[in-house]
């Protein structure tokens, strides 16, 4: 038999037992609480009704909190998903824009050409770019003058100094850019490629640019068709 102290209360040892987490007790733990006390209870000195009524009304504050937090919880859960159906909804919508994307690397699978760019820290008198190869070899070379702080575009219909067509393969590219003293210039080097579609994975949602696979933490900037910038 439970043990009975001396306030007329019982103590399960078998609480002692229980892990952390079960040592919160829920409702149905009370109410199995208060009902193996009623069974146990000193029959010399019960229980008296305040005491039972103020045990009940602690019963049924827990309920209606217990009954609080689930829907608390739906309600997050519904905001959850809804925010998740908006976001899916409005990246679906930029397929066909283009997207700028931080590296410095490209993959050549046929495509007619790729654009890739710059951002300069400060007015540079000159900025020679070069691509190579996945082997290191330079292909083409590209060079600009008088050239202001900010972004710039290039494109390659992937011929190289020679004139002739490189074959498929990765590609990447670097930026010397020189200030009117001499001095380096510092620059962020992007890729621009089109959003060809959205994959939504366990993981988080992906766009593919130009056949390859991105976060969208990985984009730096949205590219509309109409000229506007997101």
């Amino acid at each position: 038999m439970d043990s009975v102290n001396p306030l007329g209360q019982t103590y399960d040892p078998r609480l002692a037992e229980l892990p952390d987490h079960k040592k919160q007790l829920g409702k149905e733990d009370f109410l199995e609480l208060l009902v193996a006390q009623l069974k146990n209870q000193d029959p010399m000195s019960p229980m008296d009704n305040m005491d039972f009524s103020a045990q009940l009304a602690e019963f049924s504050g827990l309920e209606q909190l217990s009954n609080m937090n689930s829907s608390i919880e739906e309600m997050l859960n519904a905001d959850y998903q809804m925010t998740q159906a908006i976001s899916n909804t409005m990246t679906a919508a930029l397929i066909g824009n283009d997207a700028k994307i931080s590296g410095d690397g490209f993959e050549f699978t046929g495509q007619e050409q790729v654009s890739f760019g710059y951002t300069l820290g400060a007015m540079a008198e000159s900025v020679d770019v070069r691509v190579y190869n996945a082997n290191g070899a330079l292909v083409k070379s590209f060079s600009e003058e008088d050239l202001e702080a900010g972004g710039h575009k290039l494109s390659w219909d992937f011929h190289d100094d020679n004139g002739v067509k490189v074959p498929e393969g990765e590609y990447y590219f670097e930026v010397d850019a020189r200030a009117y003293d001499g001095g380096g210039v510092t620059t962020t080097s992007y890729k621009i490629g089109k959003i060809d579609g959205v994959r939504f994975t366990e993981s988080g949602t992906k766009l593919l640019v130009d056949g390859a696979m991105y976060n969208l933490g990985d984009i730096m900037e949205i590219l509309y068709r109409d000229g506007e910038e997101g």
